[in-house]
């Protein structure tokens, strides 16, 4: 007679529902880590280009916060418009400084005839198809010598004015109304102390002080989906971008990777 077959001992998963728990507790750990935090988007850009880098075995990934500043920097350069343009990268997105003297008449929310050019310019990079999505806010900032005109009781309608003359203007070049926000904060944000300590005004100040700060910041999918009820809002526009710039060989111009022609 053969010996009885031995009894298979069943598998202890008793561990289980504690890696479960483990795991979910982390999740929600970090989940909320990420609510509290504040996400510097154009670091985050950086480093996931610098991984498609490697992951695509040496391949451009073109980050599209760092080629919108490239192809801004490239047209202020070429109008000669250096000292009184100043673009730069903050934790959101694209930061563009316009020094008002250069770009407003004295005292009022009209353009210089020299300004609408370097306006153009800018207004046309911002609607090229890669940045289709991005939203678009314009603050006006003055110094702390008060106004009173009957167009301008004070700084702070000289300063929306100001703002929102921008806004209108990119919207005759065909920015969607949609991405854009303006606002005015007369003399409540100056960059450098508008007087001394004895109360005398530093004119030097006051003019840096007079300036406009054009944001360009990437939407999220929820915000696509509320302002232009599509999440996918510009995403097609951008592979399309993408794709024609990694089919090209050598070193692209940044104006190329927004969409925009390549100035001949």
């Amino acid at each position: 007679m053969p010996p009885p077959t031995p009894q298979e001992e069943p598998i202890d998963e008793s561990w289980m529902a504690t890696f479960a728990d483990m795991v979910t507790l982390l999740m929600a750990f970090f989940v909320m880590l990420l609510n509290f935090s504040k996400i510097d988007i154009p670091a985050f850009n950086e480093v996931a280009a610098g991984i498609a880098n490697e992951i695509g075995m040496g391949s451009k990934e073109a980050n599209p916060i760092a080629t919108l500043q490239e192809a801004l920097q490239l047209v202020v350069a070429e109008m000669q418009a250096d000292q009184v343009v100043d673009v730069q990268t903050d934790d959101k997105g694209i930061t563009i400084e316009l020094a008002s003297a250069a770009f407003y008449q004295s005292g009022s929310s009209e353009f210089r005839a020299q300004a609408i050019p370097v306006l153009e310019k800018i207004g046309q990079l911002l609607i090229a198809p890669r940045f289709m999505a991005y939203e678009v806010e314009v603050a006006g900032h003055t110094d702390d010598d008060p106004i009173h005109t009957v167009m301008y009781p004070s700084n702070w309608e000289l300063s929306t004015g100001r703002a929102t003359q921008i806004i209108r203007y990119f919207i005759t070049i065909g920015m969607d109304y949609r991405r854009l926000k303006a606002a005015g904060f007369a003399d409540t944000r100056p960059k450098v102390p508008n007087r001394d300590k004895e109360g005398n005004p530093i004119v030097e100040n006051q003019l840096e002080n007079r300036r406009i700060v054009i944001n360009a910041t990437p939407m999220s999918l929820q915000d696509r989906a509320m302002i232009f009820h599509d999440a996918s809002y510009g995403l097609a526009e951008q592979k399309v971008i993408k794709e024609e710039a990694a089919a090209k060989k050598g070193e692209p111009d940044p104006r190329t990777l927004t969409g925009l022609p390549k100035k001949e």
